[in-house]
């Protein structure tokens, strides 16, 4: 009995993509994941950006008044027990930004108010020659000008060491966004005391209710822009 012939149909193979067309799919799909996820943050820097805009312009032109009016501030400057400065005059400032770049879309650096507050008169501080250094770098913390000398007794012995200190306080408050956590340090030196104190703000809180307790903060009307955001950290040069 003759064998049956078999006959199998082989299916045409389908052409298997070329190493360049795999890469390119992988890339797209991979470019699109990555666009995707980077919308939110690219959001979220935009508005971190046009609120501190706003702040910087609400500012400048709360700082040009306080030049005109020249308010005195309630608040006490103190340095141990050797130097305090009480109640002292608003006597200027100026308000700036900084990008990270050179074009307009660069994110910001920073916003930064920088103010002076006078006294009517320089102070003189005359401690023993062995307290010299500490006075010397505890002003220099405090951003305090001075001029220092000697003072000898009638044998040429020193006797004191005099600190001549001008009598005028540099204060800054410095907004300095963090992109990647998408907050806004705030930075405040030597608003209320000789001490830098930093504030962690998320963007919705730097609003104007926040400017007016800031400027209510700076003339010692109201602690409430303390209480807005969490304190990250004190450091402090009273002790």
């Amino acid at each position: 009995m003759a064998a049956a012939a078999m006959v199998f149909c082989r299916m045409p193979e389908t052409p298997r993509p070329s190493l360049l067309d795999e890469l390119r799919r992988r890339s797209e799909a991979l470019r699109a994941e990555q666009s995707a996820a980077r919308l939110p943050i690219e959001n979220a820097r935009h508005e971190i950006d046009v609120r501190l805009l706003r702040a910087f312009r609400w500012l400048e032109e709360a700082v040009g008044h306080l030049e005109v009016i020249r308010p005195a501030v309630s608040h006490r400057f103190r340095l141990a027990d050797y130097l305090t400065i009480d109640a002292p005059q608003f006597d200027g400032g100026f308000v700036s930004f900084r990008r990270r770049g050179l074009a307009a879309g660069d994110g910001l650096e920073h916003v930064e108010m920088y103010y002076r507050l006078t006294a009517p008169k320089p102070f003189v501080v005359r401690v023993s020659p062995m307290a010299a250094t500490g006075v010397e770098e505890r002003l220099r913390a405090s951003a305090l000008q001075f001029q220092y000398q000697t003072e000898l007794d009638e044998q040429k012995v020193l006797r004191h060491s005099v600190f001549h200190v001008q009598p005028s306080i540099a204060a800054s408050v410095r907004f300095q966004p963090d992109y990647r956590r998408r907050v806004v340090d705030v930075t405040l030196r030597n608003v209320d005391r000789f001490e830098s104190v930093l504030l962690e703000f998320e963007p919705a809180g730097i609003d104007e209710p926040a400017l007016e307790d800031l400027v209510r903060f700076m003339l010692g009307e109201s602690t409430a822009f303390l209480h807005r955001a969490p304190l990250a950290y004190v450091n402090s040069r009273r002790a």
